[in-house]
């Protein structure tokens, strides 16, 4: 490795380490204008199914709290991207077949259906990894003109995690209507595949902790705002 790059993924450590938090309110996110979209925080990427993930797994919780924090600071447009697939879906040609339509992978978990303010939340299906492509999303958004911010949670962070939010800042450059999207790195993750692993099965590797960062500073680069998470307490961003 060449001292370049050394010195870029010593600068990438300290930015990630170094990430602001959030919150919500007066010199914060105006929840007036404010959506949350979970992607794919579904049983079949964190329970049961060939791409379960412990790792995806373990951002539920946080997720949830971010959920109860902004339904009790006023926020109400609430949407959940998920999984869905056809049996026909193009997708199983590059990944195992999960998240069929009907069956109980393609359920939001059950953290989730717990909150008692779950059935404000609109679920929206998709077939693919991306969540604005032959789905609902861009009629959900039109339908709430006065959101301009967009808070993104869920899995996988460099798939439909990046896909949305890419979608979200493109459509509104493109659109000349300035959004904001923020993606807090605590209720983000993706799915690990060591070298070691892979080729066991047969696979490519798929390094979680190196993918989760560079993707956020990815996103970042794009004009979208990565946090470290929210506080409860107010104070400047």
């Amino acid at each position: 490795m060449d001292e370049e790059m050394k010195g870029f993924l010593a600068y990438l450590s300290g930015w990630e380490s170094n990430l602001p938090r959030y919150h919500f309110g007066t010199g914060g996110v105006d929840v007036a204008r404010t959506a949350l979209l979970s992607v794919d925080l579904v049983n079949g990427f964190c329970t049961e199914g060939p791409l379960a993930s412990s790792r995806v797994k373990n951002i539920i919780a946080p997720v949830v709290r971010l959920f109860e924090q902004a339904w009790s600071a006023g926020v109400g447009h609430y949407a959940l991207l998920q999984d869905s697939h056809e049996d026909s879906a193009l997708e199983f040609s590059a990944f195992p077949p999960h998240c069929r339509a009907g069956t109980s992978q393609a359920d939001t978990v059950p953290e989730i259906r717990g909150l008692p303010f779950f059935q404000v939340m609109a679920v929206i299906r998709k077939n693919t990894i991306h969540s604005g492509l032959n789905t609902g999303l861009d009629a959900w958004l039109s339908q709430r003109p006065e959101v301009d911010t967009m808070i993104i949670v869920g899995d996988c962070t460099d798939l439909c995690v990046y896909q949305l939010a890419m979608h979200l800042k493109l459509r509104a450059n493109a659109y000349h209507h300035p959004v904001r999207v923020i993606v807090p790195a605590d209720c983000v993750d993706t799915y690990d595949i060591p070298v070691d692993m892979a080729a066991r099965i047969g696979a490519m590797p798929h390094p979680a902790e190196l993918l989760h960062t560079f993707f956020l500073y990815h996103m970042a680069l794009n004009g979208i705002e990565v946090t470290a998470g929210f506080s409860s307490a107010e104070g400047e961003i």
